[in-house]
Formats: C-alpha cells, structure tokens, sequence
C-alpha cells in the first residue's frame, strides 16, 4: 500500500469466460503442464488483445502510431476526473461534453473517466446482458470528439463495450435488428443522419492520430463517482503492440 492513498481496481476480472469485442475470438485457456503429471503448473493462453479491461493504442487505428511499449508511464498515470452521466444516458442515447461538464471540472490535460452505468451489463455483474453492454450502450458524435481535442484530454476510460457508439460500429451491420431499434429511437430512415459515414469510428480514427487513446471495459466504484483522483493504466510494455490487456488504477488521499 502507497503511504497515503488508497487504491480501487477499476478492472473487470479476466478468464476463461471474459467475452471480447463483437466478432473478436474469445479467450481460451488450457494447461500445457500440471502439477498431476510434471509437478507443475503452466498454462497457455490465445485470446486477443481486445479482451476485457484494455488500453487501445494508436497502432490500433494509425499505421505509424505509437505501439504500446512507446506509452510513458508519465502519460500513463496523471490527473483524473470521473463524470457519472448515467443518470442522464440509457440505449442508444448519444451523451455530449455538456453532460460531461454539467457534473464535473474537466481540465486540460486530465484523464475522463466516463460512468455510463453500462458496466452493471458487464459479462460478470448480477445483471449480465452482453447485448446492452456492446451493443446498446450510448456513445458520442462529432461534436464530442472535436471538444476531445479542444480540451487536449490525455486519455478517456469508458465503463462499456466502446468509446464509439456500437451504430458508429460494425455492430450497426451485424446486428441489423438492434440496428433498427436505433433507428427507431432516433427517429430516422438511416442511421447515417446520426452518424455519417465519414465519422465512422470517430473516437478511434479521429482521437488517436491527436494521441488521445482511450480504455474500454472499465468499472468504477461508486464513491469516486464526479470525483477528482489519479488513475494509472498498466499494459504490457508490449513492442510493436496495438493494444493492450490492462490493471487499471485510481488513487484517492486516504
């Protein structure tokens, strides 16, 4: 324990079971050794990098990004701020900066986390739902990735399936009924009135090149709700990695 501080894990649990991103494998975990036959214990592990609680890097969108291994620890741990929003978003909504600022201080240079109340769905929460949790959750426009940039945020922590909004995503395509539930909500004939095609992914193919990366699958406790703390996201120091499995870490003054 750090003199002083406290700290709370903002990191869903990882196994066998962790589901990943839409159309991604899952993981799969066996042993290659055990302690029955060689007296010890080995496992081998397949799974991608999209995996639960992740840190998407710039390789994952931008060819000549940034891979993982070039992520400082400087930029990786700093000042955090995390906007509960939950109470103004349900399925398919589209949140703003203006909710974001209605409950917090956002200042230049800090780390958002953004509290959707989705991470109740999270594969291992008592109210499991897979569909709300990747496929319903609501996300931003183009008017929240220019204000990204214009408050030159660090990086962003959501606690859902993605920062983009799934109809901004190929779920909109691979799942064409929830698809039309969107369009119902909105109250339009195509989606791509909401999302233009050329906005596509915009919080990954817009932010990342500015060097704002973000983290998906991530679950805040309660009482860091519109509070100000530090926060550290822990990858691999992976060469040549898009992406990055992550310990997620906020650390409040005791």
């Amino acid at each position: 324990m750090l003199d002083g501080y406290e700290m709370h894990d903002l990191t869903q649990p990882w196994c066998a079971d962790t589901p990943a991103w839409p159309t991604y494998d899952n993981p799969k975990i066996w042993y290659e050794k055990s302690l029955d036959t060689e007296k010890v214990n080995g496992q081998k592990i397949e799974f991608m990098n999209h995996t639960g609680t992740h840190l998407d890097g710039e390789k994952h969108f931008v060819a000549h990004g940034r891979d993982i291994e070039s992520m400082p620890l400087e930029e990786l741990v700093g000042d955090a701020v995390v906007a509960d929003i939950s109470e103004k978003v349900g399925d398919y909504d589209v949140y703003t900066s203006e909710m974001i600022e209605d409950v917090v201080d956002v200042r230049e240079g800090d780390i958002l986390f953004i509290h959707t109340g989705y991470q109740d769905y999270a594969w291992h929460k008592d109210e499991a739902d897979p569909h709300k949790f990747f496929c319903k959750h609501p996300g931003p426009n183009q008017e929240f990735a220019d204000w990204c940039k214009e408050k030159g945020l660090n990086y962003l922590i959501l606690d859902c399936g993605s920062a983009d909004h799934p109809m901004n995503t190929v779920i909109r395509d691979v799942r064409p009924e929830l698809a039309a539930e969107a369009r119902e909500h909105f109250g339009v004939d195509d989606l791509d009135e909401v999302f233009p095609p050329e906005g596509y992914q915009l919080m990954h193919t817009e932010l990342f090149p500015e060097g704002i990366v973000h983290v998906e699958n991530a679950d805040v406790p309660e009482e860091l709700l519109n509070e100000r703390c530090q926060i550290g996201t822990f990858p691999w120091r992976f060469r040549g990695g898009e992406s990055s499995v992550s310990r997620v870490v906020a650390f409040t003054e005791e």
